[in-house]
């Protein structure tokens, strides 16, 4: 398939990798074109505007935020007023209140939209192993499946309304951020009573919590291996508090989802902004430390 790819972060640039090697017809777009440049040598063409972007089969946007989405969707010279026969795939982490003005305006202009958030890393983008969650119209979803198929190793199927992916997206990472904060504490007080956290973590890992969410973020914790961000704090803060908005509308408390949220802005308030996520799970040993005090 022929398909634009707009937001070359790290996330993106790692799907527009995957979709290469996969045999599609891939060009990129992003607002700093010198992020195209390593693309371009891998056989991707650098599209020279959205509207460029808009001209195959498909165009994915994974961009980092809700305003981002928005200047490039809505935009006079956006993906709304470009796109032909294309189907719009949504990769972003957005808000459920965005995907419902999304999926209406593609419906006005009878264009067709899918919100298919992916789970994973850079690493696991770029190697077409991410887990995909869709939703949209059963046959934009059929359109679609090529290119979901080569960026993830597993696509769920969500519902025919694409919101819903959006929100299963959010759930998703409240569920993971509770993994870290969890892991944090628990390795803290282990820690404060003289277990070495490493043969902890080693024993958690190979008996009772052998999952890889464990060992991945829990090895970060143990290094504290928080640069280079493969998920910044920032955007995971932003994620928490999609997430509560989206229970605030359906009236569902999520009060380990408020902690999660304060936990995430102390890290930002001690600059943490562009620190992995994972940063989160050592503040627990920091809010532990014993302070001592001369004079």
């Amino acid at each position: 398939m022929k398909v634009g790819v707009i937001g070359l972060g790290r996330m993106g640039s790692g799907i527009a990798q995957s979709l290469l090697r996969a045999g599609h017809e891939v060009s990129v777009y992003n607002r700093t074109p010198e992020k195209a440049q390593a693309l371009v040598a891998l056989g991707a063409s650098a599209a020279g505007s959205i509207a460029d972007a808009c001209l195959g089969d498909a165009v994915i946007t994974v961009l980092a935020n809700d305003a981002a989405v928005e200047s490039v969707v809505f935009a006079e010279a956006g993906i709304l007023a470009n796109l032909a026969g294309a189907i719009h795939i949504s990769s972003s982490t957005i808000s459920v209140s965005l995907a419902e003005r999304l999926t209406a305006a593609h419906s006005h202009a009878r264009q067709r939209f899918v919100s298919a958030p992916v789970f994973g890393r850079p690493d696991t983008a770029a190697a077409g192993q991410l887990v995909v969650a869709a939703a949209g119209a059963a046959d934009a979803i059929q359109a679609a499946s090529p290119l979901l198929d080569a960026m993830g190793r597993t696509t769920f199927i969500a519902s025919d309304t694409p919101k819903v992916a959006n929100l299963i997206k959010l759930s998703g990472n409240f569920l993971f951020a509770s993994v870290i904060e969890s892991l944090g504490e628990a390795l803290a007080l282990v820690e404060k009573a003289g277990v070495d956290r490493q043969k902890y973590l080693d024993f958690l890992t190979s008996t009772l919590f052998d999952l890889p969410v464990y060992k991945l973020y829990g090895g970060l914790i143990v290094r504290e291996e928080f640069e280079p961000a493969a998920f910044e704090a920032q955007l995971g803060y932003k994620d928490i508090r999609l997430a509560l908005a989206a229970a605030d509308d359906l009236r569902v408390p999520m009060p380990l989802g408020g902690l999660l949220r304060d936990r995430f802005l102390t890290l930002l308030a001690h600059g943490g902004d562009h620190l992995d996520w994972s940063a989160i799970g050592a503040l627990p040993a920091r809010d532990a430390a014993e302070v001592t005090s001369s004079g």
